[in-house]
């Protein structure tokens, strides 16, 4: 099987998902312990916030993800019938834009940036927002382009986010493999042409319903292996 096309040869430019793919969003999980009393209460955070956004986009509606997700802290402390100071948004704030990077990332995109793979970012996050993460975890210099939503006004999974991406690094869907720690972020790249990786950190799951990519694995040593395997095969 060929990477790219029979006929170019050339390997698929990776497209990485930002956060929790890259970046480990457990570091805010003692804020939520002592504000909530249980540090799970992120994840549920977390997983409102990407709803949010999806629902947003679906109903052509658009706030930038930083609202969305202030939106969504405010759901949850509804929902636990809580208060929230103003000095622990403005921790989990400034904590999102300093998360540091899963301990597989640097290594695995070192080793990718060797095998002369070209690699980029595609978040959900406004611009000034990716950049400062990316920076502040080391990974930016590893990265040709950095890409948000905001270019189209839409969340992921959108079709259009996939193709402005793949428009922005001047290749066609098809010459681009998009790799994320979310379902959702690989069936809507899949959907949209392009090939996808699908990895499978803590509490993910591959979803029955969405089509199987040709790569997921658990950690992202395993899953540079096999995109190197595939790739340059």
């Amino acid at each position: 099987m060929l990477a790219y096309n029979e006929e170019v040869g050339t390997m698929r430019t990776l497209v990485f998902d930002v956060n929790e793919t890259l970046l480990d969003l457990a570091v805010l999980d003692p804020t939520f312990e002592r504000v909530f009393g249980d540090a799970a209460v992120r994840r549920q955070w977390f997983g409102l916030v990407l709803r949010n956004a999806m629902t947003l986009t679906m109903t052509g509606a658009y706030q930038d993800f930083l609202t969305v997700g202030a939106a969504s802290l405010d759901m949850v402390t509804d929902q636990h019938r809580l208060e929230m100071s103003q000095a622990d948004r403005d921790s989990i704030r400034q904590t999102m834009g300093n998360l540091p990077p899963h301990g597989d990332v640097l290594p695995s995109l070192q080793r990718l940036e060797e095998a002369g793979f070209r690699m980029a970012a595609l978040t959900n996050s406004p611009p000034a927002a990716a950049l400062q993460q990316l920076t502040n975890a080391g990974i930016a210099p590893l990265l040709d382009e950095i890409m948000t939503v905001e270019a189209v006004g839409k969340f992921k999974p959108a079709r259009e986010v996939y193709e402005m991406a793949a428009a922005k690094l001047g290749i066609a869907t098809i010459d681009m493999r998009m790799i994320a720690a979310h379902d959702w972020d690989i069936a809507g790249a899949m959907a949209a042409g392009c090939a996808g990786a699908l990895l499978l950190r803590p509490g993910m799951v591959a979803n029955p319903l969405y089509p199987k990519p040709d790569i997921i694995e658990s950690d992202l040593q395993a899953l540079t292996n096999r995109i190197i395997e595939i790739e340059r095969a």
